[in-house]
Parts: structure tokens; sequence; C-alpha cells
């Protein structure tokens, strides 16, 4: 199949951690024998070659104005949950470019008789909209992702430009249950919806215990110092408050335990303060944004790895729970978004109440506690992932659909 896809987010260059996902789905369906090409809005910072990883990469201009260039790449949020005012200003001319790229892709392509086969576009919000408008006659996936869903469900306006999309659709993916049962009250045809979990690289995301004493020096740390490990952006839906206010009650069962909050975004300085009013001195450590290796290397060193995700915004089905779960780490998480999805509570990790400190700090003590039950879960997750949870299989699952999709389309058409 020739396949386009339509996406506002990627990393920016190798190892970078906006929307890896994008990244490994569009990589993994051309792995599999298809062509291709993946539209993407201009952003200063991307470096990226015309090709990568067998796909096909196309940027479009769409900012009247350099200081305008904020469409996409995790920056057109605050915090997840709010849109940013330039955002705004700058949406007529990214929505109008996105179409406009899309209508040339594929006018291009049958004027060469290669026509696509599809369309997908990655989020519901914004990109579904000009994808449903261009590819009239061409089968249409609308992939979510969390934040668009959330976006819907925050005004009438937004619900009505999702339920447009999810009516040109042939078929929607989400990446968990929850997600799509939410798309699904927006508009989305339940018998044409289907969750496709996110994967990991069973590669890179692996346990290996040679990093243990490596990130314990690079942190100023003991060799057998516990590390508790949240990783993820600094936005309101990681919950990263909670495992704050979690902490102080750790410290006191496990003093010499230390927490790394790992990732970037516009609540660090709220949560640096945070720490700062508990007391939790150098208990707490905040990196800042890790490339994919060093990632790769932290969550393998830890001895538990936190997902205090919350309801203040959406989270469809966090990669860092995934990458935890590769890496063979004991995880505790709440019952929120896709979490009870990939983890059954007391098998593959411990599920806890969201917004809920002492249930969050009890885990975290019951896995410092208890090597064997950290190494059984830890175990139990790893082998779940090899199983279900690869990036392979999340493309197969991807290509199913796709023909689900094209054979719809043409037994319509006849």
């Amino acid at each position: 199949m020739r396949i386009l896809m339509l996406a506002s987010s990627f990393p920016k260059w190798p190892g970078e951690t906006t929307a890896p996902f994008i990244e490994e789905i569009a990589a993994g369906v051309a792995a599999r024998g298809h062509a291709v090409t993946l539209l993407l809005p201009y952003h200063p910072e991307l470096r990226r070659d015309a090709e990568v990883r067998g796909v096909r990469l196309r940027c479009f201009h769409y900012a009247p104005h350099p200081t305008l260039n904020i469409w996409g790449y995790a920056q057109s949020l605050l915090s997840d949950t709010q849109i940013k005012r330039r955002t705004l200003l700058v949406t007529p001319f990214a929505v109008t470019a996105s179409l406009r790229a899309v209508l040339n892709e594929l006018r291009a392509a049958r004027a060469a008789r290669r026509p696509y086969d599809l369309v997908q576009a990655h989020w519901v919000l914004p990109n579904g909209p000009p994808a449903a408008l261009a590819s009239l006659g061409t089968p249409l996936v609308v992939s979510l992702h969390g934040s668009d869903i959330y976006l819907a469900e925050r005004h009438w306006s937004f619900a009505l430009a999702a339920a447009g999309a999810f009516r040109a659709a042939t078929a929607v993916t989400a990446c968990s249950g929850d997600l799509r049962a939410r798309g699904i009250r927006l508009g989305a045809a339940p018998g044409r919806s289907h969750v496709i979990p996110y994967g990991v690289n069973t590669r890179q995301f692996r346990p290996d215990p040679t990093v243990r004493a490596i990130v314990r020096a690079e942190l100023g740390l003991e060799p057998g110092a516990p590390l508790v490990l949240g990783m993820g952006r600094l936005v309101a839906k990681k919950g990263f408050g909670v495992l704050l206010d979690a902490w102080p009650a750790v410290l006191r069962a496990v003093p010499s335990a230390t927490l790394v909050i790992a990732g970037y975004g516009d609540l660090r300085e709220h949560l640096e303060r945070q720490a700062a009013a508990l007391g939790l001195g150098t208990s707490v450590r905040f990196s800042g944004r890790l490339e994919r290796d060093r990632a790769a290397a932290y969550v393998a060193a830890a001895d538990v790895f936190a997902l205090p995700i919350v309801r203040d915004g959406v989270d469809g089905l966090p990669n860092v729970l995934l990458e935890a779960m590769g890496a063979g780490r004991p995880v505790v998480a709440s019952r929120v978004a896709g979490v009870p999805d990939v983890i059954d509570d007391g098998v593959h990790g411990l599920v806890v109440p969201e917004r809920n400190p002492d249930a969050l700090a009890a885990a975290i003590m019951r896995l410092l506690a208890n090597p064997d039950l950290a190494k059984r879960l830890g175990a139990a997750a790893r082998t779940r992932v090899e199983r279900e949870l690869t990036w392979e299989r999340t493309a197969e699952r991807f290509e199913e659909v796709f023909r689900l999709a094209v054979g719809a389309e043409r037994s319509f058409v006849g």
C-alpha cells in the first residue's frame, strides 16, 4: 500500500523525545513493505533527512512570521490543558497549510499514476478535519493519541470539528480502550473503531544491570542507593505533583532513597518549588530532558518506576510505561487511561488510585522492601511486552486496520 500520513509532531532529531511514537508507527508500517510519506509542519529545530527509516518526510510551511512557528511539536498547549494564545492566532494558517499539503501530495501522486491507497491523520484535532476535506475518495484513518480528545471534550466547536472528521473516517484507531470509548462518545463509529496499543523497542529498553552503577555515579549516589524514577513531560496529566506529595512518606521508611524526575515541560519551576516547600532537598533530582539512549539507561537503573498520571488532560497510553515494562522494571501506576489495558495489578505491576499520595507511597515502599516481588513483577512485565507490545506488533495491527479500511472503501465504491 501507498500511505500518506499527516502529523503535527515528530522527534526533531534522532533520539529526541517529541512524539517518538509517530516515528515508530510510520517506520514500522514502512518496514512491512508499504510506501509511507509523512507530512509535518515546519519547525526551525527539525533536523531530519528527507527519508528516515524508510519513511519519506515532507515539511510544509504555515507561519506568516517566524515567531509563529509554534504549531505542534508539544508546543501548542500550555501544560497540555490550555491552548496558547499564539496557537489560536496561527491556527487558520496551519490548518489551511495542512489541507493544501495533503491535497498537493494526493494530486501529485495521481498525476504520476501512483495514487495513495490511504490517508492517516494522527490526532483528530488538529489534523482530522484537513485530512478529511482533502482525502475525499481516498480511505481515511484517524488515529487518536490523547491531547486531541481532551481538546474535543472541552468546547463544542472542537467537538463539532472532531465529529466531522469521525464521520469522514473509514476507520478510527486509539492507543487505549479509554481513548476509544471517549472517541465514540464524540462521534466515532463503534464498529469502525479499533484499539492499537503503542509498542516498545525491546532492544533499546531492556533489563541491563550494567547501567545501575553508572547512573548512580552520574547522580552522585552510592552504588546500592534505592532509586525511584518518574519520567515524562512535566505537564499536569503526568501527576508528578502527586509523586512529590508521596515522597516524604517514602523517605521516612527508606531515608537513603532518591527520586529522579526526568523530563521537560511547563511545570518544572512549579514542581521544583513544591519539592522545596516539602523540604525534600537532594532526595529529589530533576534531570531535565534525556535523549533516548540515556532515558533507556535511567529506566533500566531504577529500582521502581512511578507513573502517577491523573485525569487532568488526557493521556492515551504513556510510552514511558511500556518502556519501563520492557526494561523489566517494577511499575507503580495510577488506574487511569491505558494503564489497566497493559498492567494487571499484582501481575505486571502495582496499580493505585489516582491523586492518592498515601497509596502511591505505600506501593513504592512495598516494592523497595520486597525485592523478590519487584523482580517478579518486572519479569512478568517484560514477558508481556515481548509477547504483545512490541513496535513490530503495533505495525501489524495498523496494517490490519489499513487493509480493512481500503477494502471497505472499495466495497462501498463498488
